[in-house]
């Protein structure tokens, strides 16, 4: 059971990852030890992340030695605002793509351009990683600027 926490209710927090165009940004351990984070795709569903990457990436050898990730989805620009936790990544085959045809469509709204024909090619093996959450901490600054933002002179 996920324990949520922070400023928005449950359905504040959902909506927020439903609507958001934003990749998550996955914290993870090398085998040495030392920290990772790449930033990726994602979409919401059934209280988890779902993400999809290439087979050979670097990620997928971390989660293998270790699952446990933290991450982050949050605005790039003013008001930030977003979500923070930790959880437990899984990973199985994308063999059809389903995942990653579902993120090409959630981010770039349609299969057709350039980068969704490559990301689709056959030459490429794609594995899905599902994050499940521990915990989830939201956080939204937009009051805290818009005051300060009003006592401009």
């Amino acid at each position: 059971m996920t324990t949520i926490t922070g400023v928005w209710s449950e359905t504040e927090l959902e909506d927020f990852l439903e609507e958001s165009r934003i990749p998550i940004r996955i914290a993870t351990q090398r085998g040495d030890g030392t920290l990772w984070m790449v930033a990726l795709w994602y979409q919401y569903r059934n209280d988890s992340f779902e993400c999809a990457t290439w087979s050979n990436a670097h990620i997928v050898r971390f989660l293998e030695s270790d699952p446990e990730v933290a991450f982050d989805v949050s605005t790039n620009q003013p008001p930030y605002r977003g979500v923070r936790g930790n959880g437990t990544a899984t990973m199985s085959s994308d063999k059809t793509k389903t995942t990653l045809k579902a993120l090409i469509e959630r981010y770039l709204e349609d299969t057709e351009s350039a980068l969704a024909e490559w990301l689709l090619s056959d030459t490429r093996d794609e594995i899905r990683i599902r994050i499940q959450p521990n915990e989830m901490y939201s956080w939204d600054y937009t009051n805290r600027m818009a005051a300060k933002e009003n006592s401009s002179p």
